[in-house]
């Protein structure tokens, strides 16, 4: 088949399938966002315009956002789609690293294809490029390369009857899952080469489950049942293995406690007897409690980050680590016994190995429900009602009130990952969630939710965000607002980065440059945002709340306009710049000898697990 090298790229997106978890066949390629500029309009931007009706193209209006949007989708989706993001070379390229480097710290996959200057070279120094004295194949793309899971520069059309099945590879391999980035240099993307048609034939990529060693599984059922304490942490790729209900079989049938990492929330019914709540230090007292008293651990799907494991302070200093992960790379992590598979296939081998008779003591088992209960009496203190601006837990209380079971629910930065991870309580079915606390990137929230929104038809999205990520990264309500997406964004207005300056003044420093009263500027009385004049500016259905019980109304108000008018409803909200839901975990920060807080981080560093041994 003759066609440009951008033509034959997006016939090849076009014919890749995709299985998901429930077996339905779907496009692995769903949807491209699109910034045109000279590197990229008529290279791929007419390849895309020729077969949109195939593959649609949206447009967004930052690169970054529209990549955010793209990894949203990828999440949404459980990895079983992938969004597409282009740019021109420069400035636009660029500004997808940060959304690379999103995917990349969480394990999601993105294909981003950014323009690239001449091969040819005979305009050089093209508008955009930055020449590089000492190197002339350098151009700002090989900036991808550091968070990039695969990085190729097409310099000739044939090559990408090499690269297309390696950048397939990646993208659902769930050992090795993350952003890839073909860069296309603009005069590669008009030529012509006869590519073959097999090439374009429909593929359906099935997501693989590698099997586990079975000597491994021996050793580590072997482990298990030496326990007395056994603790079970579920990660994120229990959610894409489709483990959760396995996993859950097993620890039922055993006696195991459960508890779940930010990646894994909302895998385990809220209320079920073995859950002793989400671990780490956005997590709960009750599973950290749990996690302390624990000989043994078995990791499951997850990377361990500090986070999850309290900087690793969580754990006893004895405690023997077992991990079920597909990537070796993670699975070896602190000297675990690694068992190297899908969670789904190696949980139901596991469960071969150790007994069917064994069991733990019934007051482990009563201990993880005794602790989530006095956690669970601790948040509904927090979510009682109050007269003046809500706290952060408040408002989560009300989102997790008014969801439906088909909802889904996502934030990213500041200080409501802490309150949703610890506080959101998931009863049978009600939202998925989306904490991108990977990266802890701001705006994702917004840009994010426009690519949920966009892959989540059954229910609704709702974004938590502060009012720096808003001021960070907005454009996308725009994006979605004339795309015809919907969802639900709750802007919590604390007057600046509060849980910045709670983690400067926590530990011996001062308010400073966080808050805006801390702020320098020159003026006696220096201007506020409106941001709902703003969001309302954006072409979205705006509601604002001072209270309580103006935000329930409001909330409530919001899902339905969001519904009725197909885009995104914004609720601003002013709260508590102080008040917030404490896991009782430590966290390593530098901490300088002067500050008080250094008289907590030293006993914190002397407890820290710097290499387990799970064979005792």
């Amino acid at each position: 088949m003759k066609s440009t090298t951008a033509q034959a790229l997006v016939s090849w997106l076009i014919a890749q399938r995709s299985e998901t978890l429930d077996g339905r066949e779907v496009p692995l390629f769903p949807a491209v966002f699109a910034i045109f500029g000279h590197g990229n309009v008529l290279g791929l931007g007419t390849a895309l315009q020729e077969r949109r009706d195939e593959i649609p193209t949206w447009r967004g209006h930052t690169e970054q956002g529209m990549a955010l949007a793209a990894v949203g989708y990828a999440k949404a989706t459980q990895r079983r789609q992938v969004g597409v993001a282009t740019s021109s070379i420069g400035p636009g390229a660029l500004n997808m690293i940060t959304a690379a480097g999103v995917a990349h710290a969480n394990r999601l996959p993105l294909l981003l294809l950014p323009g690239d200057t001449f091969t040819g070279r005979a305009p050089d120094p093209v508008l955009q490029q930055v020449e590089h004295f000492h190197d002339a194949t350098a151009t700002v793309n090989d900036a991808f390369r550091a968070v990039s899971r695969y990085f190729d520069r097409i310099t000739r059309p044939e090559q990408l009857i090499a690269t297309l099945p390696q950048v397939a590879r990646v993208l659902t391999d769930p050992a090795d899952a993350g952003p890839v980035t073909l860069a296309l240099p603009q005069d590669v993307q008009a030529e012509i080469f006869d590519f073959p048609d097999a090439l374009f034939e429909p593929v359906l990529h099935r997501i693989p489950r590698p099997r586990p060693d079975i000597r491994v599984l021996a050793e580590a059922a072997a482990i298990i049942r030496a326990a007395q304490r056994p603790l079970i942490v579920l990660g994120g790729g229990v959610r894409y293995s489709g483990a959760a209900s396995q996993i859950l079989e097993f620890a039922e049938h055993h006696g195991i406690p459960v508890t779940e990492t930010t990646a894994g929330r909302t895998l385990v019914v809220h209320d079920h007897p073995l859950h002793a709540g989400p671990l780490g230090i956005t997590g709960s007292e009750s599973a950290n409690t749990l996690a302390a008293e624990a000989d043994l651990v078995l990791a499951i799907g997850t990377r361990l980050q500090d986070f999850t494991t309290a900087s690793w302070t969580v754990f006893a200093p004895d405690v023997r680590l077992v991990t079920i992960n597909t990537a070796r790379f993670d699975a070896i992590k602190h000297g675990a016994l690694a068992i190297v598979g899908d969670a789904q296939a190696a949980i139901g081998d596991l469960a071969g190995h150790v007994q069917r008779d064994w069991r733990v003591a019934e007051s482990w088992t009563e201990r993880a429900a005794a602790l989530r209960g006095a956690w669970d009496a601790r948040i509904d203190k927090l979510r009682a009602p109050t007269t003046g601006a809500p706290s952060y837990a408040q408002v989560v209380g009300v989102v997790n009130d008014l969801s439906a079971p088909a909802d889904y629910v996502m934030t990213a930065s500041g200080g409501l990952p802490g309150e949703l991870i610890g506080g959101w309580r998931a009863h049978g079915g009600t939202p998925a969630m989306d904490v991108e606390y990977g990266f802890s990137c701001m705006g994702y929230e917004l840009a994010g939710a426009w690519g949920a929104a966009m892959a989540h038809t059954p229910g609704l999205v709702t974004t938590l965000l502060g009012d720096g990520s808003y001021l960070m990264a907005n454009s996308e309500l725009f994006s979605a607002a004339f795309a015809g997406h919907p969802f639900v964004a709750v802007v919590c207005d604390n007057d600046g980065y509060a849980v910045i300056a709670r983690l400067q003044e926590g530990q011996g420093g001062v308010s400073f440059n966080n808050f805006y009263a801390d702020c320098r500027t020159t003026l006696p009385q220096p201007p506020r945002v409106h941001f709902a004049a703003h969001a309302r500016a954006l072409g979205c259905e705006v509601y604002t709340a001072t209270d309580l019980d103006e935000f329930r109304t409001a909330y409530a108000q919001a899902r339905a306009a969001a519904r009725e008018h197909s885009r995104p409803a914004v609720v601003v909200v002013g709260t508590q710049p102080a008040t917030w839901t404490e896991s009782g975990a430590w966290w390593e920060v530098g901490v300088p000898q002067h500050l008080s807080g250094r008289a907590e981080y030293e006993p914190g560093k002397r407890a820290q697990l710097r290499y387990l041994d799970p064979r005792g």
